[in-house]
């Protein structure tokens, strides 16, 4: 039922997007796919400290995320644990994310961020370009108006993560 909800809402969220407003669009894209990430990525056991643990979506620097989009993680549910979605001042509050979000207003301390995450069981997700190169997991990007992912096999194993075949699949360059 909570994940009917949550696609309804989801589905209500990207239709409200207009041709006047493609950056919003991109961001309810781009979150459409933090949230789906959840559902294609096994983390290791340590990670959560009881089996009914939230798993964290943390954005780092300014938020472009609606909302509505806030709310619409409120309602998935992925393998008995919610979904939250909440900004993060600082990087200290990285280390208790399961997904990160690397903002674009975040370029100039992106290798920082990476740096102090790597060992940590994160599936670091950013939009700046050379964010795989600098060690990142999941690259977003858009190519002809559409949002693109590409995927680090290589940083992903690192961080620990299991990444599906699905979600392997819908990435660009899913060798790298």
């Amino acid at each position: 039922m909570r994940s009917k909800l949550a696609c309804l809402v989801l589905a209500a969220v990207l239709s409200r997007a207009s041709a006047a407003e493609p950056a919003a669009e991109e961001y309810r894209v781009k979150g459409a796919f933090l949230l789906n990430f959840a559902k294609f990525v096994e983390w290791p056991a340590p990670v959560f400290k009881a089996p009914g643990d939230p798993l964290a979506i943390c954005v780092l620097g300014s938020n472009p995320f609606t909302a509505a989009l806030e709310q619409a993680a409120r309602a998935v549910v992925v393998d008995n644990r919610a979904l939250t979605m909440r900004p993060i001042p600082d990087l200290q509050q990285a280390h208790a994310c399961q997904i990160l979000f690397v903002g674009q207003s975040e370029k100039r301390r992106m290798h920082a961020v990476l740096e102090a995450v790597q060992g940590d069981s994160i599936l670091t997700v950013g939009e700046t370009d050379g964010f795989l190169a600098a060690g990142g997991v999941i690259e977003f990007r858009v190519e002809d108006g559409k949002v693109k992912i590409d995927i680090s096999a290589a940083a992903a194993k690192r961080a620990g993560l299991h990444i599906s075949a699905k979600l392997m699949s819908v990435a660009q360059s899913g060798k790298r």
